[in-house]
């Protein structure tokens, strides 16, 4: 017999783990795996020894760490991610699929089997050294969260910031991680030199909500703190109502937003909820097991949006969907947004103070 409460009768993963702040409630082999594990009980009556699903991290050594895009629907063309996988564990992240590129589960293993990249501030450097680099703003967090918990051990989002500073390079940062409050000294200085800007994602005002779409998350009275700090230390901050997700946080869009401009946000934008690959049955499954009386409703006003699929990745449409429920939630906080002077484009990062430091053993430096 299996417990139900300590431990999981899902196939995929081994009975006798306990998972506990957890998003994801399988285990199963990313979409490139010819074979797949499951777990089936063999008749003994015993009681399994029961262990705790804990995170393992490893580490990757890249080539290169600035990543391009030709995306015509995202504000950036390049971006760093210190970290591949995520411990905040959001149920609902579109990063998940990428676990797959790496023989591992866009499930549990995406939350739980992290990979750290030590070297990315030395990489960055390098890259931003090369005579053929062209300065444009990078986005740190595009992919998982440079805050993330792993991040008060290894400093790499830090070690890089540090980097960007010492070229006068722009960077606009995305994270729930309270953690980035270590690093104001370095973001108010850069942004006091027009190149720094941060977005915090705010889901829901909901702690019990929050707790299960973001098991490893701050607390989002905890992230409305950190964009009180932000804006005191004169670093833009942008609110990020995101995702928003139909018949679950839809019905607090205004709140959301009043909330972040009492805590002095200067912007506000949104995304609704995408479900790509095998984002959508692991979503499936954690609203099967938390939200039954709504999982229908919610799965088809996503639906709606997307001509009968869980998720279209159509340009200029994959953030927002189209339909009348989608034009009702665009209308709802674009003039919540007006009405609390949140609708303003932030400044440009500037790009124009860009410059390349004297590196060690260079001979002007003997001057």
């Amino acid at each position: 017999m299996f417990h139900s409460l300590a431990m999981t009768e899902d196939p995929t993963i081994s009975p006798d783990l306990r998972i506990r702040a957890r998003g994801a409630r399988s285990n199963r082999a990313g979409r490139f795996e010819t074979q797949a594990t499951g777990y089936v009980a063999d008749g003994w009556d015993r009681e399994p020894e029961e262990r705790p699903l804990r995170t393992h991290v490893s580490e990757e050594r890249p080539r290169r760490i600035i990543t391009y895009n030709r995306s015509p629907d995202l504000p950036f063309d390049r971006s760093v991610n210190p970290y591949r996988g995520c411990e905040h564990g959001c149920i609902y992240c579109f990063a998940r699929p990428t676990h797959a590129y790496l023989g591992l589960s866009p499930g549990l293993d995406f939350e739980t089997r992290l990979i750290a990249r030590p070297e990315a501030p030395a990489r960055l450097e390098a890259e931003l050294r090369a005579r053929s680099y062209r300065v444009a703003p990078i986005a740190i967090g595009t992919n998982t969260d440079p805050y993330q918990p792993i991040e008060r051990e290894y400093g790499i989002t830090r070690r890089c910031l540090e980097v960007l500073s010492r070229f006068s390079h722009p960077v606009a940062i995305v994270t729930k991680g309270a953690l980035i409050e270590r690093d104001l000294d370095i973001l108010s200085d850069m942004a006091g030199r027009g190149l720094a800007r941060v977005g915090i994602s705010v889901t829901t005002l909901d702690a019990d909500l929050a707790r299960r779409l973001e098991p490893r998350a701050p607390s989002p009275l905890r992230r409305l703190e950190t964009i009180r700090r932000l804006a005191i230390a004169g670093v833009p901050v942008r609110l990020m109502a995101s995702p928003v997700i139909p018949g679950l946080t839809d019905h607090e869009i205004e709140t959301l937003l009043e909330a972040g401009h009492e805590a002095g946000a200067g912007a506000a934008s949104w995304i609704m909820l995408r479900l790509p690959l095998e984002v959508s049955p692991l979503f499936r499954e954690w609203l099967a097991a938390y939200y039954p009386d709504r999982a229908g409703r919610v799965m088809n006003r996503l639906r709606e949006m997307h001509d009968g699929k869980d998720y279209s990745a159509d340009w200029h449409r994959r953030m927002r969907g189209q339909g009348v429920y989608a034009r009702m939630i665009a209308r709802r906080f674009d003039l919540a947004a007006r009405r609390l002077g949140l609708d303003a484009a932030q400044p440009d990062l500037r790009c124009d103070l860009f410059e390349v430091p004297l590196a060690r053993g260079d001979q002007l430096a003997l001057f």
